[in-house]
C-alpha cells in the first residue's frame, strides 16, 4: 500500500483562506489597517532573495502587507542591530523577519536576538526558543511549528511514539526537538556525527530529516511504517532523505518539494496575522 502523501502545498493553500478571512476581519474592526511583516535581506544572496520575494507573495494573496528592507553585504552588525532596533520600535510592523544567511562579518545571533520578542513571528530568539521549550507562550520557530502543524492536520500520532531528529540547528533540530516532546513523543536527537546513526533512524517512528546534506538518510535505514518528514531541500529537487524507495515502505511522508517548504513560509504569516490581531485587534 503506497503511503499517505502530507501534502504541505495543500494545508498551506487552505490556511491561506482562513487567514485572508481574519486579515479582512480585523481590517474592519481597525479601520482598514493590516498586518505588517517587516523582511530584511542583507546582501544579494540570489537564493535569499527568491525567499524573501515569496514571503512577501503569500503576505500580499492574505491581504496583509509587507515592508522589504534591503541592506548591502557591507553592512555591520551595529548597522543591522540599528534597524532592527528602529523597526521593533515601529508600531505599524508586527512581525520582523530577518533572512538567513547573513554575510559572515555580522554577528547573526545577535542580531536575531536583538528582534523584540513579540515581533519574533519566525521563532528566532533566544528567549522565544526557551519560552516555547518550557510550554510559555511564544511564537514557534517557524519550519518546526509548520512540521507539528502538518502532522497534527493529518491526524499522525505523537504522544508515546520514538521520535528520531536527525540535525541539531538552532532554528530546525533544536525547537523540532522540543515541539516533539511537548507533545509527549521520545525524542532522540542525531546528527551527522552520531555513532550508528542507521540503527537509531531504524528506531523511529516518526523521523525528521534537518541535517542539510542531499539524501544523507538511506531509506534502507528506515523501519517499515515510520512517518518520515524531510525538513530538506536540495539542487535536483531531493531532500535530506533518499525519499523514493520510501513511497510504499513509510505510512506517511512529506514530498520534496511540496511538503515541508509551503508550510515554513505559511506559519511565518500565520504568525504575522496573529501578532497583528494582539496589536490591532
Amino acid at each position: 500500500m503506497s503511503a499517505l502523501v502530507l501534502d504541505g502545498k495543500a494545508v498551506a493553500q487552505q490556511t491561506e483562506a482562513e487567514l485572508r478571512e481574519r486579515v479582512d476581519a480585523l481590517k474592519a474592526r481597525s479601520d482598514g489597517k493590516t498586518p505588517i511583516l517587516a523582511t530584511i535581506l542583507v546582501g544579494d544572496d540570489p537564493a535569499s532573495a527568491t525567499y524573501v520575494r515569496m514571503k512577501g507573495n503569500a503576505c500580499k494573496r492574505v491581504g496583509m502587507e509587507s515592508l522589504a528592507v534591503e541592506l548591502p553585504s557591507s553592512t555591520t552588525t551595529e548597522q543591522l542591530l540599528a534597524k532592527i532596533d528602529e523597526l521593533n520600535n515601529n508600531p505599524d510592523v508586527h512581525g520582523i523577519l530577518l533572512q538567513h544567511p547573513v554575510p559572515e562579518q555580522i554577528d547573526e545571533r545577535a542580531c536575531f536576538d536583538a528582534i523584540a520578542l513579540e515581533k519574533d513571528v519566525d521563532g528566532v530568539t533566544c528567549l522565544g526558543f526557551g519560552r516555547m521549550a518550557m510550554g510559555e507562550p511564544a511564537y514557534g520557530c517557524a519550519t518546526p511549528q509548520g512540521i507539528m502543524r502538518l502532522l497534527e492536520h493529518y491526524q499522525i500520532e505523537i504522544e508515546g511514539k520514538h521520535a528520531v531528529v536527525v540535525g541539531r540547528s538552532p532554528i530546525l533540530g533544536k525547537p523540532m526537538a522540543m515541539m516533539l516532546l511537548q507533545k509527549n513523543a521520545t525524542v532522540t536527537i542525531c546528527h551527522s556525527r552520531t555513532r550508528d546513526l542507521p540503527g537509531l533512524v531504524a528506531q523511529a517512528d516518526i523521523l525528521v530529516g534537518a541535517v542539510g546534506r542531499p539524501e544523507f538518510i538511506k531509506a534502507e535505514w528506515v523501519k517499515p511504517g515510520a512517518v518520515v518528514v524531510d525538513a530538506g531541500y536540495h539542487p535536483g529537487g531531493v531532500g535530506d532523505i533518499e525519499l523514493a524507495p520510501l513511497v510504499n515502505k513509510a505510512s506517511a511522508y512529506t514530498p520534496v518539494p511540496g511538503g515541508v517548504g509551503p508550510m515554513t513560509i505559511n506559519t511565518l504569516i500565520m504568525q504575522s496575522v496573529e501578532s497583528g490581531e494582539k496589536s490591532l485587534g
